[in-house]
């Protein structure tokens, strides 16, 4: 079998922790859909033996993982306008809109990033899957702002080691619902797994959450919200809505987690939770250099501002 690319690890750390669940946390740009079926599959092995999803890695395990060569498929490249922040031949980096799908998924083909990213460069790192290709990191559909996507597989590795190392900064800008009390710490350290009863959700309760890490500082204060500036340390799913939420404080416009009566009450000045991924700093993964990459604030978000929130 034509193999796209074969990784082989051991196991550095005194853990008992799922095969599956580990290789998620070490490789972030694999989906968990992907890392069950390459298990299955027998793509994956346990010195040399095959296992189940279940097994428990140890200390010293030798873990091979064999990401078989992308199927392909015709996804097709769209004409989409989108705003190129930098690119060069290994990366591209955009300024994705909010309401804008990161990657294709069955039954949602078109209208993505990677469509508009297929048509503008024509060549992406195969490294993410037939679906995902180029994608080093994902925002949420109504996030926007600063995304970096891989053009060959060297870059693309590169990257990813920066992201699951924590060697990027990525700074966001958040609108939230209240004023945040002096006494509110702007440091959040809650793990965050999946929803106890809502699996669709993510939450601080989950039983199997994953250490998660959120910095903020208040940039302004308003009647009924505030701006924030906020950094992750960490980057879990939904992680800032969910943590932003848990201290009472959820992002205006998040449907998911934010169900305060100031986000209510803003519901018709806005048609997406008001988050924006204003920066990314990385090296570059080919010359190594430093770069910090950025996106201004999008006019939704600047309204509401300039409003105050008021009619």
């Amino acid at each position: 079998m034509q193999i796209d690319k074969k990784i082989d690890f051991i196991i550095e750390d005194s853990t008992s922790e799922r095969i599956d669940n580990y290789i998620a946390t070490k490789f972030p740009e694999l989906s968990r859909s992907l890392i069950k079926k390459l298990i299955d599959d027998k793509q994956v092995t346990v010195n040399s033996n095959n296992i189940k999803p279940s097994y428990h890695v140890k200390k010293n395990d030798k873990i091979t993982l064999v990401i078989p060569k992308p199927k392909s498929i015709d996804l097709s490249p769209s004409p989409i306008d989108i705003e190129i922040l930098y690119e060069d031949d290994d990366i591209v980096v955009v300024n994705k809109p909010a309401g804008m799908v990161v990657h294709p998924a069955p039954g949602h083909y078109e209208n993505t990033l990677v469509n508009a990213l297929l048509y503008h460069c024509k060549n992406l790192s195969s490294i993410n899957g037939f679906l995902r290709p180029g994608i080093v990191h994902r925002l949420d559909k109504d996030t926007s702002g600063v995304m970096i996507a891989a053009k060959n597989d060297k870059a693309h590795q590169r990257l990813i080691c920066q992201f699951s190392q924590r060697e990027t900064e990525k700074i966001y800008f958040g609108i939230v619902c209240g004023k945040i009390s002096p006494k509110t710490p702007g440091y959040i350290e809650m793990p965050i797994g999946r929803h106890p009863v809502h699996r669709k959700k993510m939450s601080v309760y989950s039983k199997k959450g994953r250490d998660a890490i959120t910095t903020f500082q208040v940039i302004k204060e308003y009647e009924i919200f505030s701006l924030l500036k906020i950094q992750i340390k960490t980057g879990r799913t939904h992680q800032i809505r969910v943590h932003l939420a848990h201290l009472g404080h959820p992002i205006i416009g998040d449907t998911e987690y934010g169900s305060s009566k100031n986000n209510r009450e803003l519901s018709d000045k806005v048609s997406r939770q008001m988050l924006h991924a204003f920066s990314l700093t990385i090296l570059h993964p080919i010359t190594n250099e430093k770069m910090t990459f950025r996106a201004k604030l999008p006019d939704d978000m600047r309204n509401l501002l300039l409003t105050g929130g008021k009619k």
